[in-house]
């Protein structure tokens, strides 16, 4: 497969994954969720989403654990919406380069004091 489409399925997840999140899961372990990138494997066999969850990190975790629990729904909803042969299989982790940027942002304020 090439890298372009590859791209392309990425994308297409990602903006169906913002919309599954937000009107189909009903799960209250669910918190506040931002879908910050999708990175598919060149042959599309794996997709790992990347996630921003607010709150503090109990819920975070809360939230990991409910999108766990329903990765086999969000895997045939994006199966659905997205014309595959194999619906690729979901990895969900967490995005750290906002907590990274914000840790930097602060070290920096505290440097020019």
């Amino acid at each position: 497969m090439s890298e372009l489409r590859a791209n392309r399925v990425a994308e297409q997840m990602k903006k169906e994954l913002g919309e599954i999140l937000t009107t189909k899961l009903k799960d209250p372990r669910i918190g506040f969720v931002t879908v910050t990138d999708v990175e598919v494997t060149g042959d599309l066999q794996q997709a790992t989403i990347y996630i921003s969850v607010l709150g503090s990190e109990k819920e975070k975790q809360d939230t990991l654990l409910g999108l766990t629990k329903a990765k086999g729904f969000i895997r045939s909803e994006i199966g659905k919406r997205i014309r595959l042969r194999k619906t690729p299989e979901l990895l969900i982790e967490f995005d750290e380069a906002y907590e990274y940027g914000n840790r930097i942002e602060s070290i920096l304020r505290d440097l020019n004091k």
